[in-house]
């Protein structure tokens, strides 16, 4: 169901998009009793699924957004629990994280698409009695000293004392707001598909595949599917199954037997981290405050987080609070996300040989290895 109803005229919180972000943010403003209108310019379905993984910080959030535990048990229910990551040179093992020494209830990596996390937090907004307003495009934000005006596409005014772009990388209320989004584009394009296949390493992993043609990544999803990542030169506009199964014969060679192709797309990343999150009643969160590689999976992950802990500051009232608390996780994981882009996609012979070399070394140390799971489960920004 998505509200048919008009607009208010008015609200506290204005909230521009309706992804992960944006529902955890409403969800906690329901939960609090804050007042707030949550809108999207995408019909209810339309999203695509590009992020697989929620690491257990994101899964202590939602117990934390319904004590129950219904809420995460739900998305577990949905998703294939995962407790290692292996870290492979093509086809050849090197070393492996894993996630079930972490002290939490969650210890593991939940794969399960994007669409099915916004599904659960959808559903827990709607139990407290919140909803999403689609379709509805913000063309136009507008702030003074007493608040915020919003202007939609097709006219519709709202008024609001603060409002939150959870609108994406190309935030058009980062750009009212006048915030830089300092940072640049990785030359690579990426290659993004969800395949059913025969992959040898079986579902139980993620593996991430080094290469002096890139990386690749290959995670489990529910219903047999695979999501592969990879990075190339110039993607085409549409990977067909040939190309998709031409890239794993290169990368992985002999692991992998693409079956079906259910969805492919190509795209582009940026490391990039909004100078201020905060410009007077203008607020960001998720993409639109910080976007980086997918490697190890922290996008959506660091976007529930924003949403969650802006969604607190907003019923307590201590907004300077939020970009002091969240904006140097966001520093942190753009770092981490570009060394390990950085150290995957190498095209020094000599520095993948050191890479090599080192890697299985260091990750035989359990210190080093549990602080490399810590940090990829954002257990560390609690």
């Amino acid at each position: 169901m998505t509200s048919t109803a008009a607009l208010p005229a008015r609200t506290d919180v204005a909230i521009v998009g309706a992804g992960p972000t944006g529902l955890a943010l409403a969800v906690t403003l329901a939960g609090a009793g804050v007042d707030f209108v949550l809108l999207d310019k995408q019909a209810e379905g339309a999203n695509t699924s590009r992020a697989a993984v929620v690491h257990a910080r994101t899964l202590e959030v939602l117990d934390e957004l319904d004590p129950s535990g219904a809420l995460s048990a739900e998305l577990v229910g949905r998703g294939i629990p995962v407790t290692r990551f292996q870290l492979r040179d093509g086809a050849r093992p090197l070393a492996r994280v894993t996630f079930d020494r972490l002290r939490t209830a969650h210890p593991y990596a939940l794969m399960v698409p994007q669409y099915e996390t916004e599904a659960v937090l959808l559903e827990r907004l709607r139990t407290l009695g919140g909803d999403v307003h689609r379709p509805y495009e913000v063309t136009s934000v507008t702030q003074d000293a007493d608040g915020v005006t919003l202007t939609t596409a097709t006219g519709e005014t709202l008024r609001a004392a603060h409002a939150v772009g959870a609108d994406g990388m190309h935030s058009a209320v980062r750009e009212a707001a006048g915030i830089g989004f300092t940072g640049s584009a990785y030359g690579e394009s990426f290659v993004l598909a969800d395949v059913v296949m025969d992959w040898a390493p079986g579902p139980r992993e993620v593996s991430l595949a080094f290469g002096a043609a890139g990386l690749t990544v290959v995670a489990p999803l529910p219903g047999g599917h695979y999501r592969i990542v990879t990075t190339v030169t110039e993607a085409p506009a549409a990977p067909d199954p040939a190309y998709v199964q031409g890239l794993l014969d290169e990368r992985v060679p002999g692991q992998a037997t693409v079956r079906e192709l259910v969805w492919s797309s190509r795209f582009r990343i940026h490391h990039r981290v909004a100078d201020r999150y905060r410009a007077g009643r203008l607020l960001l969160a998720g993409d639109a405050a910080h976007v980086h590689s997918p490697a190890g999976g922290q996008g959506m992950n660091t976007g529930i987080q924003d949403g969650h802990a802006l969604g607190r500051v907003l019923a307590t009232g201590d907004l300077d609070g939020y970009e002091a608390r969240r904006r140097p996780v966001a520093l942190r994981v753009v770092a981490l996300t570009d060394r390990m882009t950085r150290i995957a996609t190498t095209r020094s012979r000599a520095l993948r040989t050191v890479r090599n070399a080192l890697l299985p070394v260091l990750l035989r140390i359990p210190a080093l290895r549990d602080r490399l799971a810590n940090e990829l489960a954002e257990l560390d920004y609690r």
